[in-house]
């Protein structure tokens, strides 16, 4: 999968731990096998969240683009 820039998070998004996450633009790094996206905001600050809890830029219809590329 190709890293895609500036992804940005749903209002109320929360990680993995159950944590709120910045509404912010963000990295899209991965998606694991889990079903966690794996999305950083810079090289010291990433967070597991709910795919479905994305916005993808425009020009990308859904996660699922992402996933097949």
């Amino acid at each position: 999968m190709n890293n895609v820039e500036n992804v940005r998070v749903k209002p109320d998004t929360r990680n993995h731990n159950g944590f709120f996450v910045l509404e912010s633009s963000y990295k899209l790094i991965d998606v694991n096998k889990n079903g966690w996206a794996l999305i950083c905001l810079d090289d010291a600050t990433c967070h597991y969240v709910d795919p479905d809890d994305l916005k993808m830029p425009r020009g990308w219809k859904k996660i699922e683009d992402v996933l097949s590329a």
